[in-house]
């Protein structure tokens, strides 16, 4: 099964709670008194862009390491996730979030682990550069299709360079180790 009914429900929690969340930092490009509706619009403008940028990247990782015929699971990290609550409801000025992982099996080999790791924020990157060529290509955009690509932009920018930093449990570590291990021993 390509996706479980216990992951697509994680899927669905986290388009709530990262519109929740990021929507203290990202707000919907109209400028009207904050009421009900305008907090309702944040949260959904925040969903459309910061829910891709982290639930694509764990995609990314589960369907590399099935690619190479190992099982993965995607869950929800309540802990991380309810940091991020904590941290907004407290109308912090900066965000911790760790809001999910992919489980794949210990002892999987350092070129697949590699690239299973390298594959979410290889995703980033992608979002991150196509979101920069669409500005660069498209001079007349409506100005929240413009504040949504500017946003997607910077959050997969910050998420591709966050993630790749070599020290454990990011994503960069396992990337690190994985090419030293392959220099070591050969692939």
């Amino acid at each position: 099964m390509l996706i479980t009914p216990e992951e697509i429900f994680y899927i669905v929690v986290l388009v709530f709670a990262l519109g929740y969340i990021f929507a203290g930092y990202i707000k919907y490009p109209v400028q009207h008194i904050m009421n009900r509706k305008q907090e309702w619009q944040n949260i959904k403008f925040a969903a459309m862009i910061a829910a891709p940028a982290v639930i694509l990247h764990e995609l990314g990782h589960k369907f590399t390491a099935m690619a190479f015929g190992l099982p993965a699971i995607f869950k929800i990290f309540w802990g991380g996730l309810g940091l991020g609550i904590i941290l907004r409801l407290m109308s912090s000025p900066f965000l911790i979030i760790a809001p999910g992982y992919v489980t794949v099996p210990v002892g999987t080999a350092p070129t697949p682990m590699m690239l299973i790791a390298f594959a979410g924020p290889f995703v980033n990157l992608a979002l991150w550069l196509g979101s920069a060529y669409y500005i660069r290509t498209h001079k007349r955009l409506k100005q929240k299709t413009l504040v949504a690509l500017l946003v997607t932009k910077k959050i997969n920018m910050i998420l591709f360079l966050f993630n790749m930093i070599p020290f454990p449990p990011l994503d960069g570590s396992k990337v690190l180790f994985g090419l030293i291990e392959i220099l070591k021993n050969g692939i």
